[in-house]
């Protein structure tokens, strides 16, 4: 049996190496460059890292003050468009070593916040409640989505490792999430998923092994899909089934409305091939 004090400690441990990698990447930079433009429109790295310096002390507020947390989202979903926007640019106007300090102080406050919790917690967020375990997953795929906007920005190539398996476990698990935020009818069946680890040998699936409709290629693709870091057809992922080929259009990990995701390049993206449909698939 799985202990659950053993997963959240194995999350907070990836938790932490993902902001370190992402920290290696902005620790030496200029100030020229935290104002490179990033994929995100009208966001520089200096807004990506202000966006994750606040969400992770949204968290760690949500954990150790409930009550204080709820009435800040209260305010912030009186605007539900423009609050997240509003925050990272407030938090981008400050000197570079003022954010970078901000956000290695609040990525430190949060792990110690979420270890001290719990397991079974339910800590309230954005219109939705969360287990400690998921706060912590849910920070991870944030740091890694958004860490993948500043690589792109600085033109640096990230090696993928097996911390992606929490973010595809996230995107597989809210699938039903993405059809009830757009209003569309839930599939009727379960899917199968099966995604190649980074490692290019382990096999990650979830799902029935005889269900119909099928997810299949590699786990990278899949997380930058479900984070709408990429448009599905410069992703090597494979659908059997209409439902789960409508499914890849609409996948995303994370709470709240609907992106707009990224436009396609109409090229390989790091040496992955365009996605396929397979016969039956709804393509257009």
């Amino acid at each position: 049996m799985v202990d659950p004090a053993e997963v959240l400690a194995d999350v907070l441990a990836d938790l932490r190496a993902e902001g370190e990698e992402l920290d290696a990447l902005v620790g030496g930079l200029d100030a020229g460059d935290w104002q490179r433009a990033t994929p995100a429109p009208g966001w520089t790295v200096a807004h990506q890292i202000a966006h994750l310096a606040w969400t992770d002390e949204r968290a760690a507020q949500s954990a150790a003050d409930p009550e204080g947390f709820t009435r800040e989202a209260e305010k912030a979903l009186a605007s539900p468009e423009t609050f997240v926007d509003e925050a990272a640019r407030a938090g981008a106007g400050a000197p570079p070593g003022e954010l970078l300090a901000r956000w290695r102080a609040g990525r430190a406050e949060l792990a110690r916040t979420l270890a001290a919790m719990p397991t079974a917690a339910k800590l309230p967020w954005y219109g939705t409640a969360m287990s400690t375990t998921s706060m912590a997953t849910g920070r991870l795929m944030e740091t890694w989505a958004h860490g993948q906007d500043v690589a792109d920005a600085l033109g640096a190539r990230r090696v993928p490792t097996d911390r992606l398996r929490h973010v595809a476990r996230m995107g597989v698990r809210a699938r039903d999430y993405a059809y009830a935020v757009r209003g569309l009818p839930l599939p009727a069946e379960a899917f199968r998923v099966e995604l190649l680890a980074p490692d290019g040998r382990t096999l990650w699936t979830y799902g029935p092994g005889d269900a119909a409709q099928r997810v299949t290629g590699p786990a990278l693709d899949f997380c930058l899909l479900a984070t709408q870091r990429a448009h599905r057809v410069d992703l090597a992922l494979r659908a059997t089934g209409p439902d789960a080929d409508r499914w890849l259009d609409i996948a995303q990990a994370f709470a709240g409305p609907p992106g707009a995701g990224r436009e396609p390049v109409g090229r390989e993206l790091g040496g992955r091939a365009p996605a396929v449909r397979e016969p039956g698939g709804g393509g257009r």
